[in-house]
């Protein structure tokens, strides 16, 4: 009698778990809960949060960050000449990295680092340079404050990347570079970065020409801040509705006048890969010009890492772009 009752009582929890929906959007390995109340779309609190953070979906993560690629900074700077470190504006952080070209009135790239805003730097992104020198092209790899240095203020470090980007258009003849052939990429909220840069006014705000990017390659970005505004990120960023409202690309395409590549791996976060396909699908909608790319079989960094290859997927189009 005993033994039946607790197999009754087995059955009667095991019921109530099946009519509570289990949690959906969670990393490998992570046992689901009783979904929670719901927080955007289908997400509940904890799925939004593991959904910002790139680091549970990747079991190489640190290894790649902590290891692999410096050893990849380290041994390109073996290779090819250290780069000039110039100045964009008046603080000690608002400097650049210039890997030049050999070639003359060369096209120059601009790269916006990563970091989840609060970490990178340039000389994290030097083992990009190689590739691009090699075809032609000048390269440039822009520091920024972070956010925390900013107290959690996006705005100071869109104005510093936009002003790196006009301060490289402005004097590019004094290195070289050809102004008519200008392009900027970006990884993960370095992307994002390069997509504020994709869709600011440059006539009005600037004074510069409306199409003075020639082309932008984004890897696994945010485009819409709302969303990552209901996340853990909010812990460290302050999303005021004017920072949400100014600094989503994906409300300001009227600004968008130059070819983009979008693109996400395959083993990302289920928002990095959304907000990928639902940019490059508004963009496409707005009669702009955009591709769009998978990476299959690519966790978050080791994404990034095929930008710095003629071979990889990011690489490859970004030379495509380029005409190199």
């Amino acid at each position: 009698m005993i033994g039946g009752a607790f197999a009754a009582s087995a059955v009667i929890v095991s019921r109530s778990l099946r009519a509570q929906q289990l949690q959906t959007y969670l990393p490998p390995g992570v046992t689901p809960k009783p979904k929670g109340p719901l927080v955007y779309g289908e997400y509940d609190q904890e799925e939004l949060d593991f959904a910002y953070d790139q680091r549970p979906w990747a079991p190489n993560f640190d290894a790649v960050l902590t290891e692999r690629l410096p050893a990849r900074n380290a041994a390109t700077l073996t290779r090819i000449d250290l780069p000039r470190r110039l100045s964009y504006g008046p603080t000690e952080i608002e400097k650049l990295d210039l890997y030049a070209s050999q070639q003359t009135n060369a096209p120059i790239h601009v790269h916006i680092h990563g970091g989840a805003w609060r970490g990178g730097a340039a000389s994290g992104a030097a083992f990009l340079s190689e590739m691009f020198v090699d075809a032609g092209a000048h390269y440039i790899a822009v520091d920024f404050n972070n956010v925390i240095e900013t107290n959690g203020d996006l705005m100071p470090m869109a104005e510093q990347v936009r002003r790196a980007i006009s301060w490289v258009y402005r004097n590019a003849e004094s290195f070289g570079g050809d102004t008519n052939r200008l392009f900027v990429s970006g990884f993960s909220s370095g992307s994002h970065l390069a997509a504020v840069a994709l869709t600011t006014d440059w006539q009005d705000d600037y004074g510069l020409p409306a199409d003075m990017i020639k082309g932008g390659v984004l890897g696994s970005g945010m485009y819409d801040l709302y969303p990552v505004s209901l996340s853990a990120r909010n812990t460290y960023i302050n999303f005021t509705d004017e920072i949400v409202e100014a600094l989503s690309p994906i409300r300001h395409l009227e600004n968008l006048a130059a070819p983009v590549v979008i693109a996400h791996a395959n083993l990302e976060t289920p928002e990095f890969q959304r907000q990928s396909r639902e940019f490059a699908a508004v963009v496409k909608t707005a009669g702009k010009s955009v591709t769009f790319l998978e990476g299959l079989g690519y966790y978050h960094l080791e994404f990034f890492e095929t930008l710095a290859t003629p071979y990889g997927l990011l690489g490859r189009a970004a030379l495509e772009q380029m005409g190199l």
